[in-house]
């Protein structure tokens, strides 16, 4: 046809948040039960990458985070996405849930972040597969 096509890719922060020895994963209701991932959400038009990961994670947890730290990103072509992957550190636990956003957040131990990894959670719970970077960035957050 000739055209010019200039398709449109939209950023996403996904982090994981880290407080002492345990770190902050969610999960929504249309997943498989008992899976959990890292927090994530669209980017807003002059955000920083800073401010799109304390946005998101204030947004759907309460828990304000201080420092922020790129790890990685990965294309999501479908739809038309870049996740950019992040570790925030928070001084405060305190979590109350936006159920609009997730079905449920909370902190888990290193430990038993390592077990869902590895699909050895006592209680069957998991974390993200392999494939997408919400893994990597959560495997980034134990080291």
């Amino acid at each position: 046809c000739k055209t010019d096509h200039f398709p449109r890719t939209d950023p996403v922060v996904i982090m994981a948040v880290c407080h002492e020895d345990k770190i902050l994963l969610g999960r929504q209701r249309s997943w498989t039960p008992g899976m959990y991932s890292a927090l994530a959400g669209f980017m807003e038009p002059g955000e920083t990458l800073e401010q799109a990961v304390a946005r998101e994670v204030r947004e759907e947890s309460s828990v304000i985070v201080g420092a922020v730290r790129y790890v990685a990103s990965q294309p999501w072509p479908f739809p038309s996405s870049l996740m950019i992957g992040c570790i925030a550190e928070t001084k405060k636990a305190d979590i109350v849930v936006d159920e609009k956003e997730l079905e449920n957040a909370r902190w888990f131990t290193r430990e038993e972040v390592r077990l869902m990894l590895e699909r050895k959670h006592p209680d069957n719970l998991t974390a993200s597969m392999p494939h997408a970077i919400a893994h990597l960035v959560i495997t980034a957050a134990l080291q």
